[in-house]
């Protein structure tokens, strides 16, 4: 049986740059199997915002295929593509991307009113989020009264309220210290023995050491893909 959440296959890339077409990703194949923990590391310009766009289907691929959970998403059109994303796929950012006029709590309750929760359900959701990160006692804090640190770990709360399978994290740690930064990457790996699937970008070997499989890109290429 194939346990794959995420399968790419033949996967290419072409963005036109005005009179230019630049190829971001080459053939790309990769299968991101159910309660994997991935780190994909390359260099600045190497295709990783790309493929993270690609896997979590951010995007659609000029040439290949992209299956999440089985579903082959060019066969979706936007509306049904973003709520399976929704569902199925929690996104946490290098910048956090939290609303700045809203409270700790609201940002993570935000996701929950897209699909329509009622209002007593997901302040009840967002309170046991904030706790699973350490941060009950900041939810009526807005952004700019948190740390780094802090933000970050509303933003993984918020990337928890819908309940995905699968966390898709982008330089999570880009913003913080190496403390910081340390105490993000344990939520991550406990999220992970938890039974999340969760895929980390990062250039950072510190970063990527918390992982299980490593793949790494270049050139808009896979050169190599190390388990543990």
């Amino acid at each position: 049986m194939n346990d794959a959440v995420i399968k790419l296959k033949d996967v290419g890339k072409v963005y036109q740059m005005e009179e230019v077409k630049v190829q971001a990703l080459k053939k790309i194949d990769l299968e991101i199997n159910k309660n994997e923990f991935v780190a994909i590391m390359g260099p600045s310009g190497s295709g990783k915002s790309t493929l993270l766009h690609m896997i979590g289907c951010l995007d659609r691929p000029s040439s290949g295929k992209i299956f999440l959970n089985g579903t082959d998403i060019s066969k979706l059109n936007d509306s049904k593509l973003a709520r399976l994303r929704g569902r199925e796929i929690g996104f946490v950012f290098q910048t956090f991307n939290l609303y700045p006029t809203l409270t700790a709590l609201e940002n993570v309750e935000l996701p929950m009113m897209i699909i329509e929760k009622n209002k007593k359900e997901r302040k009840q959701r967002a309170l046991e989020l904030l706790k699973i990160v350490s941060l009950e006692e900041r939810a009526e804090h807005l952004p700019s009264q948190l740390s780094g640190g802090e933000r970050q770990r509303v933003a993984i709360a918020r990337a928890l309220s819908n309940n995905p399978s699968i966390i898709l994290a982008d330089e999570p740690t880009g913003n913080l210290d190496s403390k910081s930064g340390d105490e993000i990457m344990k939520i991550f790996v406990k999220l992970n023995e938890d039974g999340k699937t969760v895929v980390v970008i990062t250039h950072d070997q510190t970063i990527a050491s918390h992982a299980k499989t490593i793949v790494r890109i270049k050139d808009g290429e896979i050169i190599r893909s190390d388990k543990k």
